[in-house]
């Protein structure tokens, strides 16, 4: 995959949501649900996307909320808009991140360069950073497609 049509694909995710993130449930992609949507006279409708890092072989996740914010929301109701809105601390109930820096290619990665060569089919990392988490991805490809509403990554058989 070409670095700048794959920068390109990730700037747009920029100011947009995070409503879901994780491996597949067949294990060996990644997939992040974007919420996107424009400014209301721009016509341009919200839509969920679902950005699948394929062939994803690292995968790290780590919080970017500080330790003082979370000392102050570890409080259950807190995970619940409803019973959340008015308690002090992060209110994990919104059940959305802000895509916020956003999301960049690393280009000069060791990790991507030795799976690269190992594998034989190029790799690349991301960095993906919203208001409450900084993800890493080791993948190969990227495909964006858009995804319907109430769209759930596991389904049961």
């Amino acid at each position: 995959m070409d670095a700048a049509v794959l920068q390109q694909m990730l700037n747009e995710t920029f100011d947009h949501a995070v409503v879901h993130h994780g491996y597949t449930d067949y294990m060996r992609d990644y997939e992040v649900i974007v919420y996107a949507t424009a400014a209301p006279g721009t016509g341009v409708e919200p839509a969920y996307l679902r950005y699948l890092f394929r062939y994803c072989v690292e995968a790290r996740c780590e919080t970017s909320v500080p330790a003082e914010t979370w000392r102050v929301s570890l409080d259950d109701r807190l995970i619940d808009h409803e019973t959340g809105a008015d308690l002090d601390g992060y209110v994990w109930g919104v059940k959305w991140h802000l895509l916020y820096p956003g999301a960049k290619l690393l280009p000069e990665s060791e990790v991507a360069s030795r799976w690269s060569q190992t594998v034989g089919i190029d790799f690349h990392e991301v960095l993906i950073e919203s208001n409450a988490h900084r993800l890493t991805l080791i993948f190969s490809d990227l495909q964006v497609a858009e995804v319907p509403i109430g769209y759930t990554p596991f389904v049961a058989d």
